[in-house]
């Protein structure tokens, strides 16, 4: 065989690979983007926890159909998301979702618990972010409460800054390293499940809750 056919035979199978590599790398771009007509286990998530925040009142069958697409915008919408009705990683992420990984400190719940720490604690002392951050985790564990991060997090009326736009600010860096501690069993405020700041609370209930300690502004509680 001649040195050019060699090169040529060369050249047609690295176009070949690289064409291998490009469709490999698109599948996997598209392997976290849930819409009309796909099906699965993350399907069958995603319809639970919307129906869990009322978000989807029918069947879950882990079928992604036009109510759930309708369910998906009313999320997005809600969250101050993209509303084109298709679970991407954004919107997974908002949900507590990460496809495809099943670690307790997956990229989902980073995202998820650092936004809620950072609209809930944003300006507070970090050892009082990882504290609001504890609290959420001491909540998965407590029977009072859902037993998932996105369960916690947007349980109605659980936290104020779902309803005052806080939650869709910006996301603080020290927030995600407050998460990340937090997801590791750090526990700064010795097993609270509540916390509150005197100067803005409305609810007389919560100060008959056993104080724990006092982190910045706020009071953490049994």
């Amino acid at each position: 065989m001649s040195v050019k056919r060699k090169k040529i035979i060369l050249a047609i199978a690295l176009i070949f690979a690289v064409n291998i590599l490009i469709i490999a790398l698109a599948q996997s771009a598209d392997a976290a983007l849930y819409k009309r007509g796909s099906t699965g286990a993350t399907v069958t998530e995603i319809q639970t926890r919307l129906k869990s925040w009322g978000y989807y009142d029918y069947t879950v069958d882990g079928i992604y159909g036009s109510r759930t697409e309708k369910a998906v915008k009313f999320f997005q919408r809600q969250n101050g998301l993209a509303v084109d009705g298709q679970a991407g990683d954004k919107t997974l992420a908002a949900m507590g979702i990460f496809a495809g990984q099943s670690s307790t400190q997956s990229d989902g719940d980073v995202y998820l618990l650092a936004r809620l720490i950072s609209a809930e604690a944003r300006g507070e002392p970090y050892v009082g972010q990882v504290a609001v951050g504890a609290v959420v985790m001491n909540r998965i564990d407590h029977p009072s409460f859902p037993n998932s991060l996105s369960g916690v997090i947007y349980q109605s009326g659980a936290f104020s800054c779902l309803d005052d736009g806080q939650f869709d600010q910006p996301i603080t860096d020290s927030a995600y390293r407050a998460a990340r501690e937090a997801l590791s069993g750090y526990d700064p405020t010795g097993g609270a499940i509540y916390y509150f700041n005197p100067a803005t609370a409305t609810s007389k209930w919560i100060w008959s809750r056993p104080l724990l300690l006092v982190i910045g502004s706020h009071r953490f509680c049994a």
